[in-house]
């Protein structure tokens, strides 16, 4: 973010609290547009997550993940203007934390504050940062899919905000300790993706493995899909709005990122190609999600090129760390660590290597800078270790008072059933095709628990008190010669079940002439 860990050279670089008084105060419509366009594009993100996150769920539990992540628009938002704001951006207090001389938006206006953003309304910048603190916590909730509860996961999210999310925010971004010490991070890699992917670890170890890991894969790859491309859209303004102002740094933060996405979605494919021989469609677009995440706190200090590498390192730690956490049986439902979390640690301490003062002031390794690359290792494991720390306390003491996993019925029948008002008012059918259409049938919850409770040998659902053959699960879908084989088979057997049936029919009625006879 444009703030003391990151403003743009050429606006207010290397600023102080005690020195932002110099600065004259002018608002430029141009910077004022893109920060508030910014707003809009991160704003976006969080439904983005939302479909993404849900295509990838088991389609019985897709509206409590939607939910899940809807919720923080609401919740965080309200947080945000009531005090959050200034806890993260108020005058600080030894480093730590913010006063409340912003609390419901007293001294935020129209005119621009000096600290943060001489060029744009003060209130611009607090709408561009709320989106931030919006989609932040809403990442955990793909780690911990398909087995919270929407009350206890509503209560963390609001206690993780302010004392996970909103301190290190300060210690960042708001003239904190840690920013004192010269730590940067352009747009989120240590205040986002670092506290959210560790988080989303801990909350793993605490809660626990799901009762059915791998019973069938991503849901929906078309919501997949449009998920990704709503969170790259939103990510040019998530970085490259962090400049907060239309100028050369955010020109050079909108490519980088662009860069690092494309270069990650190319590097995935071919892992997927070595290993399975075929390219895999979720692996492309998730991909393509850990570049932008990896290259989001260095994005403004950066040339395209060093973008590109950071790209191509990125696919390659973060498809370890999944290999890792499937071998380690860490039940990370949707990578959330791996991409977000390992990325963005990674991100942030190659920006102590690939950062050039030509950019935006700051030099890295590559520049023979060895104390930018150090206090960014060291902020990364400040960061990480107290995400950690506060979600594993949070997630025990939340769970004396409010069960935080669900049942293991609930978990086998399904979320939306059973934790959602909602579920009666879409019509389930088999595929899932549509935007409309999500899950299976719910007109009969009793019937349809039990459908999804009941699986045949042949990856087939049944109803398990008929045995009635419902729908198909996510299976491997094996060689072209074999569907083609199995498709002549199926339509043969067809064909022999219509002759029979033709034939009984003939001779039913030959004997009917004869007894008329």
């Amino acid at each position: 973010m444009a703030t003391s860990s990151s403003f743009s050279s050429d606006v207010l670089a290397n600023s102080t609290n005690s020195s932002s008084s110099s600065v004259e105060l002018v608002i430029t419509p141009g910077d004022t547009a893109i920060v508030l366009l910014s707003a809009a594009l991160v704003c976006l993100m969080t439904p983005g997550l939302a479909f993404f996150y849900g295509g990838l769920v088991r389609r019985k539990n897709v509206l409590n993940i939607m939910l899940q992540n809807f919720i923080s628009m609401g919740l965080v938002t309200t947080i945000w203007y009531l005090g959050g704001f200034s806890l993260a951006f108020g005058d600080s207090k030894g480093g730590v934390i913010g006063n409340l001389e912003y609390f419901g938006l007293l001294k935020v206006g129209m005119t621009p504050n000096p600290d943060y953003g001489p060029t744009i309304p003060f209130l611009a910048f607090f709408v561009f940062q709320e989106m931030f603190a919006i989609i932040t916590p809403a990442l955990i909730t793909g780690a911990i899919a398909e087995r919270v509860t929407f009350s206890a996961w509503t209560i963390f999210m609001a206690l993780w905000s302010i004392l996970v999310y909103i301190p290190v925010c300060h210690w960042v971004w708001g003239y904190g300790f840690l920013a004192d010490l010269g730590v940067k991070d352009f747009a989120g890699g240590l205040v986002v993706h670092c506290t959210a992917g560790m988080s989303a670890l801990a909350g793993v170890l605490v809660i626990g493995r799901r009762k059915i890991v791998g019973e069938s894969g991503p849901h929906n790859v078309a919501y997949v899909a449009l998920g990704t491309g709503l969170l790259w859209f939103g990510w040019f303004g998530f970085n490259g709005g962090s400049a907060l102002a239309a100028n050369g740094d955010a020109a050079m933060a909108w490519v980088t990122t662009d860069v690092a996405g494309s270069s990650a979605m190319m590097v995935w494919v071919v892992l997927d190609l070595i290993k399975s021989k075929k390219p895999s469609m979720v692996g492309m677009l998730t991909g393509g999600v850990a570049g932008l995440a990896t290259v989001t706190p260095c994005a403004g200090f950066i040339r395209p090129w060093a973008g590109f590498v950071i790209g191509l390192m990125a696919s390659l730690i973060s498809y370890g760390a999944v290999i890792v956490k499937t071998r380690v049986g860490w039940d990370d439902a949707l990578d959330v660590w791996a991409c977000h979390g390992v990325g963005g640690i990674m991100g942030s301490i190659l920006l102590g290597v690939f950062a050039q003062k030509e950019v935006n002031g700051v030099s890295g390794l590559i520049e023979g800078d060895g104390y930018q690359f150090g206090i960014q290792i060291a902020a990364a494991c400040i960061i990480g270790a107290w995400s950690v720390l506060v979600t594993v306390v949070l997630l025990l003491v939340i769970n004396i008072g409010i069960k935080i996993r669900v049942s293991e019925d609930v978990e086998m029948v399904g979320l939306d059933i059973l934790t959602t008002a909602d579920h009666g008012a879409y019509d389930y059918d088999r595929e899932g095709g549509s935007l409309g259409d999500i899950g299976t049938s719910v007109k009969d919850p009793v019937g349809s628990a039990s459908a999804v409770m009941g699986t045949t040998k042949d990856g087939v659902v049944s109803d398990a008190s008929s045995g009635t053959e419902l729908l198909p699960t996510h299976t491997d879908a094996g060689s072209d010669e074999e569907n083609k084989k199995k498709g002549k088979k199926e339509g043969d057997d067809r064909k022999g079940k219509a002759k029979k049936s033709k034939d009984k029919s003939s001779s039913s009625e030959k004997h009917k002439k004869e007894r008329h006879h």
